[in-house]
């Protein structure tokens, strides 16, 4: 059991959160929920020992491992995918390094008497007694086992790590959480940039293979089906729910409403005590009674309801003219990156108005072929795009292409044209940019504050071809259920690339399937496409 004890962070004067405790037991799958900036990322480093609390403290059994993969990946580039994995045993070849270093000095000095000698063999014996009471195990043949069951072929092995995608280095960190046996996993945005069966498969592991893990996550879906409990970190404290997410959403709702009541009653007894005050004060008989009620009131702690971001983030897409009746035509496209084969031979066409899902692993050509309908790169095949096509692309890396020294005001000014510039501060509110937070540099924006802001630039122009790459990393789960809301009232033709379930489903009425080399028609929801390969996919991708 680790338990958390009286924590606090402050900073510049402003308190994060302040006297937070809870326990993790063995079993515990934990929700830690949130608004933006609530400090659950914060809460997380500090349970994982990589940021320090202002007050309070983390208390850990002896000899237990906390597993800790943070939102942006620390996978080096200058090493192997094997060397990285193995990285999960550096402590097991730290002490037998240092045993080997010290039993070589001990072999070559000669000042038995000293109390350095007598030291190192201290060292010795302790290291000893820890590295041989270890389980014997081949690690290289475990490390192997872990990168095999996460995908990795053995030819991938000695390749560099920068050569894989986000996806894939996600699951080399995976490899090295599975291979250390943690006792609490902590995993903060564990689901962007990885593809659906990546997803699919680590909630098969979290659910049925590990012990306590505590999770960040805007995917409604995942968290959904992996947690028994759900922590909520709101306004400097947390409320602690046994119930999974959309359970939590039911008793928070409760909550609130208590809440409400108690405070609109406590409101009219104050109300009721100050109007007697009011009418007394000055009233030689009633001098007592009044000065009683005025400490009380002054004593009253004040009930507080609990914030909810009631601002109003509504997505219209403007109208604009009429596409051709194919918007997007492929034909015979294949593309190849020295030996690597992407795909080949792929043929698709997109009607006008058809809203269709891209889907397949990391690595198998999605974002690629997003690129040679758009022309941005060279391809063997015809990619073209119809009769008065107009397209707005949202790409994976869109909230990266803002520039990080201008204000959110100006980067939507830059490219707002006519009438829409006396609006800028109107769009941006919807987009939960208010006040003097339009002042703000891009740098210290969050990534799905960036997100968000490139997303009005996308909004800025009427459009009638939306491709969309992965436009969810980093978003809320608020302003996914609006985007959400604005894409299915779209009126033109959709282009989406997601992992998240939760968002594809209802969006979709084709699937494009990319997978080994080739681009498979599906004519289906995605719901149900998603529904037919969940065993197989689950089955395919286990240890």
């Amino acid at each position: 059991m680790i338990s958390v004890d009286n924590l606090a962070v402050e900073f510049s004067g402003h308190t994060l959160f302040s006297d937070v405790s809870f326990t993790i037991n063995t079993d515990d799958k934990i929700a830690l929920m949130g608004k933006n900036g609530a400090g659950k990322s914060t809460m997380m480093k500090i349970i994982a020992g990589v940021q320090n609390a202002t007050r309070g403290n983390v208390r850990t059994p002896k000899d237990a491992i906390i597993a800790y993969l943070p939102q942006h990946l620390l996978t080096e580039d200058n090493t192997t995918v094997f060397d990285e994995t193995s990285k999960a045993f550096s402590h097991v070849f730290d002490m037998r390094d240092e045993m080997e270093d010290l039993n070589k000095q001990l072999e070559t000095r000669t000042d038995y008497e000293s109390d350095d000698y007598m030291k190192i063999i201290e060292r010795v014996s302790d290291l000893g007694e820890k590295y041989y009471a270890l389980e014997d195990v081949n690690y290289d043949a475990e490390v192997e086992k872990a990168l095999k069951g996460l995908g990795f072929k053995q030819e991938d092995f000695t390749r560099q790590t920068n050569e894989f995608s986000g996806g894939y280095r996600m699951r080399i960190e995976l490899a090295k959480i599975l291979l250390q046996k943690p006792d609490l996993i902590l995993l903060d945005e564990p689901t962007n940039h990885i593809d659906i069966e990546s997803v699919i498969w680590l909630e098969d592991f979290l659910v049925n293979k590990a012990n306590a893990v505590v999770v960040i996550s805007h995917d409604r879906a995942f968290i959904d089906n992996i947690t028994n409990r759900t922590i909520e970190v709101t306004m400097g404290r947390i409320y602690d729910y046994k119930a999974k997410y959309s359970h939590y959403l039911q008793l928070r709702e409760d909550r609130r409403a208590h809440q409400i009541k108690a405070y609109q009653e406590q409101q009219k007894f104050i109300a009721d005590n100050q109007a007697f005050i009011d009418r007394f004060k000055g009233t030689y008989s009633k001098t007592n009674q009044v000065s009683s009620r005025e400490r009380m009131l002054e004593k009253l702690q004040i009930i507080e309801i609990d914030d909810v971001d009631t601002s109003a983030l509504k997505l219209r897409f403007p109208p604009t003219q009429r596409s051709g009746d194919y918007p997007v035509t492929v034909k015979d496209v294949s593309k190849s990156y020295d030996e690597h084969v992407v795909f080949k031979n792929a043929n698709m066409s997109i009607a006008r108005g058809e809203k269709v899902c891209f889907v397949g692993r990391n690595g198998e050509g999605k974002s690629t072929m997003i690129k040679a309908i758009l022309g941005e790169i060279d391809v063997e095949g015809t990619c073209a795009l119809g009769h008065n096509v107009k397209v707005g692309y949202f790409a994976q890396n869109q909230a990266a292409l803002l520039d990080d020294d201008l204000t959110i005001f100006q980067t939507v000014d830059e490219v707002a044209k006519g009438d829409v510039r006396t609006q800028i501060k109107n769009i941006l509110g919807r987009f939960m940019f208010k006040g003097d937070e339009i002042d703000k540099k891009v740098s210290v924006l969050s990534g799905g504050e960036k997100t968000r802001l490139a997303m009005v630039k996308l909004l800025l122009e009427p459009v009638n071809l939306l491709i969309l790459d992965e436009p969810t990393n980093h978003l809320d789960l608020k302003s996914k259920d609006v985007l959400k809301e604005a894409l299915q009232s779209f009126d033109g033709t959709l282009v989406l690339v997601s992992h998240d379930r939760d968002f594809l489903q209802g969006l979709s009425n084709k699937v494009f399937e990319f997978k080994n080399q080739r681009v498979i028609e599906h004519f289906e929801t995605i719901d149900a496409f998603l529904e037919r390969n969940r065993i197989e996919s689950v089955k395919a991708l286990d240890l």
